[in-house]
């Protein structure tokens, strides 16, 4: 599969015995919305509920941090995902959080496959397809995570870059919070943005439709902010969900050196004795 999947395509999938679709819904915190109650209510026929908030690494005080192999493990087999199964991903979110659990997939090596509902339920609702309610009945699967962590980089990454100048560090967030005028969700947290990094905020690579902007179009927004397409990427954001929509949308345009900062500012705007800057990028 490609790294996108149509609705038009989904729906001529719909209960195929390899197919698993999973519900990424997830929410920035203080959002008055229930990802599970809503997923209850109305979600794709046969879609199962990934609870992408809760699938973090509970010993690490970063919130939303990658789950031990264990735990992502534990989850996937509950969820019906095999070795050889074709998982598509989607949401109901303004965060666009299904491009978080496609990743996710990628960087355990789940699946034959992996891809994301281009323009995710809302698209979906939006055609008049059918949904469903309630909980659906799921066989276990048997898939086996491995997180492969040369995918992934750290606050010590970060550090380093900063020196190096190796990679340009593109930010997802909102240009309030990445510039500092506007506060972080997440109290005690400072504003701003890691030096050097540039910003382009994640709801940019959207059309009117929820789909992602692809092409030329795509191509256009990411080096008028400056972004040089022939150096290596690494995404950021707030925690690490957003920052995967870059690194999507990246790989739709065949770039392949791009990495995500799993920490994020959640990491970064909490450690004090981390750089930080505001205002527009230099």
């Amino acid at each position: 599969m490609d790294i996108l999947v149509s609705t038009d395509w989904l729906a001529g999938e719909i209960g195929k015995a390899d197919l698993v679709i999973l519900d990424a819904s997830l929410f920035l915190p203080g959002t008055p919305r229930d990802p599970r109650a809503e997923f209850d209510a109305a979600h794709v026929p046969g879609a199962a509920y990934m609870d992408l908030p809760s699938l973090s690494d509970p010993a690490d005080p970063v919130p939303g941090q990658l789950p031990p192999d264990a735990l992502m493990t534990q989850r996937m087999q509950a969820l019906g995902v095999n070795a050889d199964s074709r998982i598509v991903i989607y949401d109901n979110s303004p965060t666009h959080s299904a491009a978080r659990g496609w990743w996710m997939m990628r960087v355990y090596g789940l699946g034959a496959s992996a891809a994301i509902l281009d323009g995710g339920l809302p698209k979906w609702v939006a055609e008049g397809r059918p949904v469903e309610s309630g909980t659906p009945a799921i066989v276990p699967g048997d898939a086996v995570a491995r997180l492969d962590r040369t995918q992934v980089r750290t606050k010590a990454d970060i550090l380093a870059n900063l020196d190096s100048g190796t990679a340009q560090l593109l930010d997802a967030r909102g240009a309030g919070r990445f510039t500092g005028a506007e506060a972080e969700p997440r109290p005690g947290m400072a504003s701003g943005h890691i030096p050097g990094s540039r910003n382009i905020p994640s709801s940019a690579f959207f059309a009117a439709d929820n789909s992602l902007k692809q092409g030329e179009e795509l191509r256009r927004l990411l080096i008028d902010a400056g972004t040089d397409l022939d150096r290596p990427i690494i995404t950021t954001c707030g925690s690490g969900v957003t920052a995967a929509i870059i690194l999507a949308a990246l790989e739709t345009l065949g770039k392949r050196d791009i990495s995500l900062y799993d920490g994020s500012w959640s990491e970064w705007g909490f450690d004090p004795a981390t750089p930080k800057a505001t205002g527009p990028a230099a």
